[in-house]
């Protein structure tokens, strides 16, 4: 059995570069657009790629992650810094000597947790921080990085796909529906919800059966031997003895309240208070980055890593020369999930390009349109997951999608609620497992997961969350 799962598998890389490869030459296999002036005659066709708008797409990938890239960079360097320390290893052996047995508790608790963020504020890319904790604080309590990488992506993206009030999804889909469509908020808010506990449930009940089997019997890994001598390498000193009692310093103690203030103020910061018409922090938080908490991004974000990556190196007294070659360090250990992030943006840049997107949406709505309501919904989930692979950002494929099928469904007399959440759901779903998405990719590298066991592991539990997601849909717009 082992010797059959040390197989050597496409890395993330070709399977991205394939992928793009593939949208290049489809876009030469489907009737040429056409243009009035300089506009394009929605859906008419695509526009061939050539060579080098596929060889330039996972380079100008770079150019549209950089901000990403900047961030996971910085990060890298803080979590060297806190390494160096040792305070995160002492704490992860305490933390799992105190549960004494019952570390799986863990699990649907740090998953609910996820899981609010995704459904408040789309909280999946800013995750890729945790991705390491995690995948360390699994192995110490004798499971694996598979688990790790679970809690965090399965956790918060169950919060995604049921957004209830999160801006960049649901918000983005409402905002972009055409002038004189409307929804009811509080039925799109009901439905998010079903969405939400559901796959959060099904999600919990996935990870803990699998974390068990591990704990269980080691031999019950997904992970490739490759995988696990990674894992060994990189988080086999986080594993407690029984045994052996661990202590934290007091130095320790003042670095992990600091560590876990950087990412408390973090989730603060990618808040968007002012779309729930909060305005506590707009007006003496912007001292530090010139931008006030809950308008911040990645470039903020990397600011304060930064600047707790330094206080942190203070209070540990660890020197300026300790601190830039611990920093460092860090940053170079972070070039290949820099690398990874970059080139999953190229397939979205070349669908721009060769105007798939825009072909595959017209085109699809006009299909649908001539489909009774029981299979209006199954195939409008389904239409969403193809392009939520090709487009996998909330907020560009609701400005793609919903200007379309919302008023379709309106004019269909279907739910325009349903209509919004079936986007949001599928496109959720989707970035559970689709290469395209860098925080998929990012947080995997981390973890030292590769993409085709996370893929081969999810498959099940993605396939169980899309029926039970088209099943509530359904009900509700035959109800609605």
């Amino acid at each position: 059995m082992a010797r059959k799962k040390s197989k050597t598998m496409l890395s993330a890389f070709s399977i991205i570069l394939i992928l793009i490869f593939g949208l290049g030459i489809l876009s030469h296999l489907l009737p040429d657009a056409q243009f009035v002036g300089e506009e394009i005659v929605n859906g008419s066709g695509t526009v061939g790629a050539s060579l080098a708008d596929i060889l330039m797409a996972p380079i100008l990938g770079f150019e549209d992650a950089v901000d990403v890239a900047i961030f996971v960079m910085v990060l890298g360097g803080f979590l060297a810094i806190i390494n160096r320390t040792g305070a995160l290893e002492t704490g992860i052996k305490v933390l799992v000597q105190k549960l004494k047995g019952k570390e799986t508790l863990l699990i649907p608790i740090l998953m609910f947790i996820f899981s609010i963020g995704g459904t408040t504020y789309g909280m999946l890319e800013e995750t890729v921080g945790f991705y390491v904790l995690l995948a360390a604080t699994m192995m110490a309590a004798g499971m694996d990085p598979l688990v790790g990488s679970a809690v965090v992506l399965l956790g918060a993206g169950s919060g995604v796909l049921g957004s209830t009030i999160n801006p960049f999804a649901t918000g983005a889909a409402i905002s972009a529906l055409p002038e004189g469509a409307t929804v009811n908020q509080g039925l799109i808010i009901l439905i998010a919800t079903f969405l939400w506990l559901t796959t959060l449930g099904i999600s919990i009940f996935f990870v803990m059966r699998y974390a068990k089997k591990v704990q269980k019997d080691k031999g019950s890994t997904f992970l490739s031997l490759r995988e696990q001598k990674a894992a060994e390498k990189k988080f086999g000193g986080y594993a407690s003895k029984a045994e052996k009692e661990v202590k934290l310093t007091t130095s320790q103690k003042i670095t992990l309240i600091l560590f876990a203030l950087t990412f408390i103020i973090m989730v603060i910061g990618f808040i968007p208070w002012g779309e729930f018409n909060i305005t506590f922090f707009d007006s003496f938080t912007g001292w530090l980055t010139g931008s006030s908490l809950g308008n911040w991004w990645f470039y903020e974000a990397a600011l304060w890593f930064l600047v707790m990556a330094i206080i942190i190196g203070i209070v540990n007294k660890m020197g300026e020369k300790g601190i830039v070659d611990a920093f460092v360090d860090g940053a170079d250990d972070m070039v290949g999930v820099v690398l990874v992030i970059a080139v999953a943006r190229g397939a979205s840049v070349l669908m721009g390009i060769t105007y798939l997107d825009n072909y595959i949406i017209y085109n699809a709505a006009e299909f649908l349109s001539t489909l009774p309501e029981v299979v209006f919904v199954p195939l409008n989930y389904i239409l969403h997951i193809v392009l939520s692979v090709l487009v996998p950002s909330s907020s560009g494929l609701a400005t793609l999608s919903t200007p379309i099928i919302g008023p379709l469904s309106a004019q269909l007399g279907y739910s325009t609620e349903v209509s919004v959440m079936t986007m949001v759901s599928a496109n959720g779903l989707v970035n559970l497992i689709t290469p395209t998405c860098g925080a998929i990719m990012g947080g995997l590298a981390l973890a030292k997961v590769e993409y085709s066991t996370w893929f081969r592991w999810a498959l099940k539990v993605v396939i169980t969350i899309a029926v039970i997601n088209i099943l509530i849909l359904s009900v509700f717009s035959l109800v609605l």
